[in-house]
Parts: structure tokens; sequence; C-alpha cells
């Protein structure tokens, strides 16, 4: 198995779509890229702890490629809004892909590039591609949220 982490916007919509892609064994929401140990959703929420809500999406690499993850995760959202998803505003709602290992990171240049050059979403993106960092669970409340309470998601 091998691990991705995509930050998206709000992580419920997110991890449902990434837990309906066949090769993706397991899925958790969570937060990364900040500076507290241990925070939770109000903590993140606050705007100063600098983690972004993410997906952590573990794979199966012999059924999906990890440029099939990356294909769904610039389909998932807007690239192009730093720090904003719809309605959504503030830093911990930021495009990021964390990889973890380089041919993660290569693989991410490369179709961030791509996409730029094809002018894929009309204007620049500002999706951040940094390297994977501790990986703080979000509590049990939002794990599978979608799918525990129905109804639609909070990403486009």
């Amino acid at each position: 198995m091998a691990t991705a982490t995509f930050g998206a916007g709000c992580f419920w919509g997110v991890e449902e779509a990434f837990g309906r892609l066949p090769g993706v064994t397991s899925t958790a929401v969570g937060y990364m890229g900040g500076t507290l140990d241990h925070p939770t959703y109000r903590d993140v929420c606050s705007n100063s702890t600098g983690h972004a809500e993410v997906v952590q999406v573990e794979y199966d690499p012999d059924r999906i490629r990890f440029e099939d993850l990356l294909s769904a995760f610039w389909n998932l959202h807007d690239p192009t809004t730093l720090n904003r998803q719809g309605p959504d505003v503030g830093t911990q709602y930021r495009s990021a892909v964390f990889y973890h290992d380089e041919a993660q990171r290569l693989a991410a240049e490369a179709m961030k590039q791509r996409l730029h050059a094809e002018a894929v979403f009309g204007r620049p993106i500002v999706t951040q591609i940094v390297p994977a960092a501790t990986f703080w669970m979000a509590e049990e409340y939002h794990q599978k949220y979608v799918q525990k309470h129905g109804g639609g998601s909070c990403h486009i």
C-alpha cells in the first residue's frame, strides 16, 4: 500500500470522492502543515495554526496510480483560489499536495505545470506542493462524515 495526502478545501466531500475510487483502500480526514501538535478542529479553524484540512488516502499502486489520484484531486476543487473553496475561506482550505516521496513530488509538479501550460483552469494554479508532515487525525465525528450524515458535500 502507498499513502497520498491532499488538501482541497472542506475535507468531508473530498474524502467521499477519493473513497469511491477503485484501488483506494482507506481514507481519513485530518490536519497537516501547521505548527501546533495535536490540533483540534477549533484550533485549525482559528486560522492561526497553519494547518490545512486534508484527506489521507491509502491506495494500492497496483490498482490505481498516483497520477490518477492527482487527476481526481485537480477535478475535485478549484486550484486557482488562494485559501478558499466556495464559501469556505481561510488557510485551512488551501489547495495542497503533501508529497510522501520524490516520485510523488515530481508527478505533482509535472501535472501542475502541464495543466497550467494548457490553461485548463483559465487562471494561475496556486496549489502548494510541499513535503508531507505529521498527519493529525481529525475528530471522529469528521471521519466519513458524508457517509454518516448523507446529503451533499461541500466541494465543487
